[in-house]
């Protein structure tokens, strides 16, 4: 089944919250990702405060004990995990519900080590996202042994990259290469672009939310830090995955609206997510 996704099929995930709730019914985030050699240690800091903006409990910034500093002066809502072991990553995600992997880091064999630990130890909901991706090629054989919930969320060069399959093929059958691919590797995939697909394998959502403004450093992060709250205390399906990305585009044309296709950056998007879910809320668009 091919449907497209709008925002008066999400709009009951967003329904307002019993009087009663408290932080633990909305699902721990964790957010694995950094290196000594990188230095948009803020980026990290943003996904993890979209991921508080889109309504999880709590998020955990999970990075390198050397890059610790970096992070320090961006993070208030936010707690920091420090890790030099893949025994410290073990007591890191043990109690997480959903876990974010790959932003930040750079081309290191270490890398591929930590991602084979959680893709055979963690039994949450998993999104592999930028560097993730990219330590994953050549590897896909993990996915298959891999108890989590998987969630991929590359761009066509990333998924080029996965596959080994050219762009120009890809786009010839988009379609039928993504479905193919996550019903072969027992995963969602999250195909970004100008319409978004988003496949389990059986059927295919499309969302088409999105503006020029957004085709900036760091909206790749920002949707993922989206995807990671949202999940936190939703279900892990193709609706919810589909909903952080209308969400996210949502807020993004609130950003631009305000800040023009020229000037939005990546962090107007996450300072339009409440007015965002407002209106998802009274089902505007």
């Amino acid at each position: 089944m091919i449907k497209e996704i709008n925002i008066e099929d999400i709009k009951e995930l967003f329904r307002e919250r019993n009087k009663e709730a408290n932080k633990g019914d909305f699902g721990k985030v964790g957010i694995l990702g950094g290196s000594i050699n990188y230095s948009g240690a803020i980026k990290l800091a943003s996904m993890s405060l979209t991921s508080l903006r889109s309504g999880c409990g709590l998020v955990r910034i999970i990075v390198p004990s050397k890059t610790v500093n970096m992070l320090g002066p961006y993070i208030l809502e936010q707690t920091i995990f420090a890790y030099d072991s893949l025994e410290d990553i073990q007591r890191a995600i043990t109690d997480l519900d959903v876990l974010a992997v790959g932003m930040g880091w750079a081309a290191k064999a270490e890398h591929l080590g930590i991602l084979e630990y959680i893709l055979l130890n963690f039994k949450g909901k998993l999104i592999i996202d930028a560097d993730g991706l990219n330590t994953l090629v050549g590897h896909l054989d993990l996915l298959k042994e891999s108890q989590a919930n998987i969630l991929l969320t590359p761009h066509l060069k990333e998924f080029s990259r996965l596959t080994n399959i050219p762009i120009k093929e890809i786009k010839e059958q988009e379609t039928s290469v993504v479905h193919t691919f996550a019903k072969e590797n027992n995963v969602t995939v999250l195909l970004k672009g100008s319409t978004t697909m988003i496949t389990d394998g059986k059927d295919i959502y499309l969302t088409k939310y999105g503006t020029p403004g957004m085709a900036t450093s760091g909206s790749g992060d920002i949707l993922s830090g989206i995807l990671a709250g949202l999940l936190g205390y939703l279900e892990f399906n193709l609706l919810t995955v589909s909903a952080a990305t209308i969400l996210n585009g949502l807020a993004g044309k609130l950003a631009e609206e305000k800040y023009t296709d020229i000037s939005m950056i990546a962090r107007d998007t996450i300072r339009c997510i409440p007015q965002a879910i407002k209106k998802i809320r009274k089902g505007e668009k």
